[in-house]
């Protein structure tokens, strides 16, 4: 899968996976905003990576690695060092997009492996937290844990259905920037629960935004037919 994903350009500067989560319509949103107030740290950075010759999706596997080694500290309960390394693992999620559009490598394939990506060390994370719960037998963690892979994938793939409609579903209280900015500071402090229980409220109740929203501009076309 990694010599896959290391064959193809990766879009634009963002925070990964933001891409998935982009309308149509280019609204403003809070990724967008971060991506503008983090450009005079990613872009120097990006610049010196192209000058040792590093390619965009070597930047990818390097974050999905990194996510991988994140899920394995939470497996084994060491979520102070978790939350560090994801504080690491920050910038290097959002340098392959800024990589990219400096070689200008950027693609629709790129974007599209980029996104999947981006799904793939999400999930690995509360991999992590449902292994670190099933050692503790702690029914109720695994099931947060659970609900909270869920409604992260939720999100991302209602506005990408969306998208591929053409319908708006711009909206939503935690999108994955959002998502990280709970998971980094409370693994470093040691919640795990609060964690799992944060973002399987929040991030499910943020599909469910993004349903409502799909299903009003759905109609509202259907009206105006």
């Amino acid at each position: 899968m990694l010599l896959l994903w290391y064959d193809c350009p990766v879009l634009s500067l963002r925070p990964r996976g933001i891409t998935l989560e982009q309308s149509p319509e280019k609204k403003s949103t809070f990724a967008d905003k971060m991506r503008i107030w983090f450009r005079w740290l990613l872009e120097p950075i990006a610049a010196f990576l192209d000058r040792l010759g590093i390619r965009p999706n070597t930047v990818t596997i390097v974050g999905l690695l990194g996510t991988i080694g994140c899920a394995t500290l939470i497996a084994f309960g060491h979520m102070t060092w978790a939350g560090i390394l994801l504080l690491i693992m920050g910038p290097v999620d959002a340098l392959d997009g800024a990589l990219a559009r400096l070689r200008g490598e950027a693609s629709e394939w790129g974007a599209f492996v980029d996104s999947v990506t981006d799904r793939y060390s999400e999930l690995f994370i509360f991999l992590g937290f449902v292994v670190y719960y099933l050692t503790g037998t702690n029914s109720t963690g695994i099931l947060l844990a659970y609900l909270a892979a869920a409604g992260s994938v939720l999100v991302s793939y209602v506005k990408a259905r969306a998208d591929a409609s053409r319908l708006d579903a711009n909206v939503g209280l935690l999108t994955r920037v959002e998502r990280y900015i709970v998971l980094i500071p409370l693994l470093i402090f040691n919640q795990p629960l609060a964690i799992v229980l944060i973002i399987a409220i929040f991030a499910n109740f943020t599909a469910l935004q993004r349903i409502l929203r799909v299903r009003r501009d759905a109609h509202r076309r259907q009206s105006q037919s």
